[in-house]
């Protein structure tokens, strides 16, 4: 049982969501890459995870929540793609939903650059990977729940 224990435990989904954040930057290409969560009823979004460079010299942790793109992924239902525009600091910006079993509404989003469809289609792809991941690493965090309730009222 402490095997099984130890062995799930590697993986917590926090850690997950910040490999997959990275990740998402260097396939796109950017410093910056993070996920936003929109609730149930899609009134609200939030950046649950946010990965910039040092310093965030294009100053996107701002953008994410003075600009309303957060208002917009609220609603959206598929991709966001805004072009980058330097004079009204407009970074560039992607996100696209993660495919999920569960119903929560959650974007993989980068920044830093101009994007064009077949970037879309790129992180399209990896947002499915991605929520598969989040998606088995919440499996393990619960299954661990569960075996240390068993092994907490085991006879003997």
């Amino acid at each position: 049982m402490r095997e099984l224990i130890s062995a799930f435990s590697c993986l917590e989904v926090a850690d997950v969501i910040d490999r997959l954040a990275r990740a998402a930057a260097a396939v796109a290409g950017t410093a910056y890459a993070g996920f936003v969560h929109v609730d149930v009823l899609r009134r609200d979004a939030r950046p649950v995870h946010v990965h910039a460079p040092p310093g965030d010299p294009l100053r996107v942790r701002r953008w994410l929540s003075d600009s309303g793109v957060l208002k917009e992924l609220a609603v959206a239902e598929k991709a966001v793609r805004l072009a980058r525009d330097e004079t009204m600091g407009e970074p560039g910006f992607l996100a696209v939903p993660v495919p999920a079993q569960v119903r929560d509404h959650t974007f993989v989003w980068v920044a830093g650059r101009g994007f064009q469809e077949g970037d879309e289609h790129l992180l399209s792809r990896f947002a499915t990977a991605a929520g598969r991941a989040v998606e088995g690493a919440r499996g393990l965090e619960t299954s661990v729940r569960l075996l240390r309730g068993v092994r907490t009222f085991r006879p003997g």
